[in-house]
């Protein structure tokens, strides 16, 4: 009979979502960033020196140049490719990084659901990466784009851009 009252107030499921609780810690995310660096230096270290970077670099330097900007483009180009070869098939599984699948946190939609990998690669890392190679400005941006992690919500400008959070697995 309650059924058929039209003046009813329509129901709606109730979920507990205190999102809040189940966002990754400050150290998590750090931790977290810290393995996948130290997995992207251990490439791209001796593929820079191998693939005459350094030397570039420091013979720019001794005529007080700067190394050319297509140098510079050309190995952020490389250092994306490495990025998705590496991070690619776990990002794309389970939306976590290797660092992130160890310390059992990942990358969620503001809904909770899992973002597609070419979301995440052009709207979380791509912006990141392209902003990080433009003189001196470069250098601050991501440092800003991490000091964004202390707001209440902990979301970086690059989990603001691709409109994404990082919560701990359950």
């Amino acid at each position: 009979m309650d059924n058929q009252n039209p003046y009813r107030a329509p129901e709606a499921p109730v979920v507990n979502s205190d999102r809040d609780t189940d966002l990754a810690e400050l150290g998590e995310r750090l931790a977290a960033a810290l393995i996948d660096t130290f997995i992207m230096v251990c490439i791209m270290l001796p593929a820079m020196f191998f693939g005459g970077y350094f030397k570039a670099v420091i013979d720019a330097a001794l005529i007080g140049a700067q190394p050319p900007l297509g140098l510079i483009a050309m190995w952020g180009g490389i250092g994306f490719l490495v990025l998705v070869v590496v991070q690619g098939y776990p990002l794309s599984a389970t939306a976590q990084t290797w660092g992130k699948r160890i310390l059992k946190i990942r990358i969620v939609n503001l809904d909770g659901s899992k973002p597609p990998l070419a979301r995440l690669l052009a709207m979380r890392y791509l912006p990141v990466q392209i902003a990080s190679l433009i003189p001196i400005i470069g250098s601050i941006l991501p440092l800003v784009d991490v000091l964004f992690i202390f707001r209440n919500d902990r979301r970086c400008v690059h989990d603001l851009i691709a409109g994404t959070r990082v919560v701990k697995v359950r």
